[in-house]
């Protein structure tokens, strides 16, 4: 999801700029990008497949991807509208963070309008139209999560700024990179893992830790933003986050701010010789990004 990183809408910082629709409001892709988006579409439905919840299988049938081209987002819109009253909205490569929470919390989902070089198929430094697209969309069309989603929004555009970086591990924790026990066993619904060959592997393996989802502990947890995830948070069920949307976060929040965040449970990062604390205000192209421990540089593993 796109996140914010500064007081104003900018492109500095990265090396992407995003494209503009026509009149018409359609964009126009040029064949190497069309080709990079089949590719992306053709590894990852691939992966995917008896790995993501059923949720989410559901959402991507019903918005019908093409996978030779890039969709439009009118395209898109028009299945989220009748689904969950959401829709996209075309923003720059980097948005601020009240912009952010502006969107989502009127059900509009940000969605930066540029795509990988085939250089970067397997690192990319900003989120692109594929991670927010394939990602997260078809979780979108889910009530339980496009509701979870729009309070996220709502409750981070009303938070302090100090308060917002602790809101960013709770999105990190979920939207991002969050698991959820079925009866078919453990499946992926976080767009982070969904986008990314690497975290699609690494995610249900013996590797890292796993535990069940506990909000408050959620908003204690460092993370990175440049390496592998080690430790999921687990849902019983996508219900939960339909529950989450009605506590009180803000008050979950004061209670994590008194108890102090977890150790970490990875190194820092590499040039970096203080202990990792909290970053707030930064967001980019994948929802607000408070990444502990990692410097501005917004480096990621989505692909």
């Amino acid at each position: 999801m796109h996140a914010p990183s500064s007081s104003t809408p900018s492109t500095k910082g990265t090396a992407y700029q995003a494209r503009e629709p026509d009149a018409d409001g359609i964009i126009h892709w040029s064949e190497v990008e069309n080709r990079t988006w089949q590719t992306l579409m053709e590894r990852q439905l691939t992966l995917i497949e008896g790995r993501v919840c059923q949720q989410y299988l559901d959402g991507l049938e019903r918005l019908g991807l093409p996978s030779d081209r890039i969709p439009q987002l009118g395209d898109v819109d028009r299945v989220l509208q009748q689904a969950t009253g959401w829709q996209t909205a075309q923003v720059p490569a980097l948005i601020p963070f009240d912009t952010f929470f502006q969107l989502l919390a009127n059900r509009r989902f940000p969605v930066a309008t540029f795509i990988r070089t085939p250089e970067e198929l397997d690192y990319l430094k900003e989120p692109d139209i594929f991670h927010e697209i394939f990602g997260h969309c078809p979780m979108l069309t889910n009530e339980a999560f496009a509701e979870f989603t729009a309070t996220y929004g709502r409750i981070g555009l009303a938070a302090e700024p100090k308060d917002r970086v602790y809101l960013a591990r709770l999105y990190w924790m979920t939207v991002e990179f969050g698991l959820v026990d079925t009866p078919q066993g453990r499946r992926i619904y976080g767009g982070g893992i969904i986008s990314s060959p690497k975290e699609t592997l690494h995610a249900l393996s013996d590797t890292p830790a796993h535990a069940p989802f506990d909000a408050l502990d959620a908003l204690r947890t460092p993370y990175r933003i440049d390496i592998l995830q080690p430790l999921y948070y687990v849902l019983d069920s996508l219900d939960r986050l339909q529950e989450l949307s009605r506590r009180d976060l803000m008050a979950l929040v004061e209670e994590a701010k008194a108890l102090g965040l977890f150790e970490p449970r990875f190194p820092p990062k590499p040039n970096s010789t203080t202990k990792p604390k909290p970053t707030p205000g930064e967001t980019g192209p994948n929802g607000p990004i408070a990444h502990d421990g990692a410097d501005n540089d917004r480096r990621s593993e989505h692909a």
